[in-house]
């Protein structure tokens, strides 16, 4: 579990457990700070997939049912013991809703809220243009990493480094491949949900993740590009927004 899910800072008496789900070629350092900057009352932990970081020697997984199953495997103990929410940026927010429609489904859990970040809205044509970016060439992905951001030029310009994110991205669109997205068009929550998005995107279909609860919704758009998330006023927005928004829950 240690490799899986990283939780630096321990909090037994927190009242409630926020879960972060990395982007596609994310570290779980970035989420790691969190853990310091919320309050007693909430637990931050990440979610590490295999084939990155301290996991780099292991295979990939396979599709979204072996990252679901190791992810509720690991934590499903620790979900039915409090109220939990969940976070995921991009990757992480499909991620982290396909957990959250198994939880639902096999064990009655549902969080308390879920919060999606730089994510298409599912169903909408945004996002199933977007699964369809493993067929774009090494070259002109490299170039559209260039122009969203969030990775330091230099490993872009570093053959090593930037063909091993390549390849993460590459396993990750695959493993999107795998989940019946379509099928999932009717399966709806009733915790509240909340949508953030840097201002300069110019599409992105967040309305879309509205469908998915009967709880209240919420939409941001705060400024900046697709890793709006990496600018720390950003940052210090998203952390007291969502302690608000736990701590306002009735645990």
């Amino acid at each position: 579990m240690d490799k899986l899910i990283s939780r630096p800072h321990k909090k037994p008496n927190a009242l409630c457990r926020l879960i972060c789900f990395p982007w596609s070629g994310g570290k779980c350092s970035f989420f790691d700070r969190w853990c310091k900057f919320f309050c007693s009352t909430i637990e931050v932990s990440v979610v590490r997939l295999a084939g990155r970081e301290c996991r780099d020697k292991e295979p990939f997984p396979e599709d979204m049912a072996e990252v679901v199953n190791e992810i509720t495997s690991a934590l499903l103990k620790d979900l039915q013991e409090k109220p939990f929410a969940f976070f995921g940026h991009s990757f992480g927010s499909y991620v982290s809703y396909a957990v959250a429609v198994h939880l639902k489904e096999e064990y009655g859990l549902e969080p308390v809220h879920l919060f999606f970040s730089g994510a298409y809205g599912l169903h909408s044509e945004y996002f199933f243009l977007m699964t369809k970016y493993r067929e774009i060439e090494d070259s002109r992905m490299l170039d559209y990493l260039n122009m969203l951001g969030g990775t330091p030029p230099e490993f872009l310009q570093n053959e090593q480094i930037s063909e091993h994110l390549l390849r993460i991205l590459k396993e990750d669109q695959k493993i999107l491949h795998t989940y019946p997205w379509r099928d999932i068009r009717n399966k709806s929550f009733s915790c509240d949900v909340t949508c953030f998005n840097g201002s300069d995107e110019e599409e992105h279909g967040s309305e879309a993740w509205l469908a998915v609860t009967s709880g209240d919704t919420s939409m941001y758009s705060l400024p900046g590009s697709h890793f709006y998330i990496l600018e720390p006023s950003n940052e210090t927005f998203l952390i007291k927004y969502i302690t608000k928004c736990i701590e306002n829950y009735d645990i």
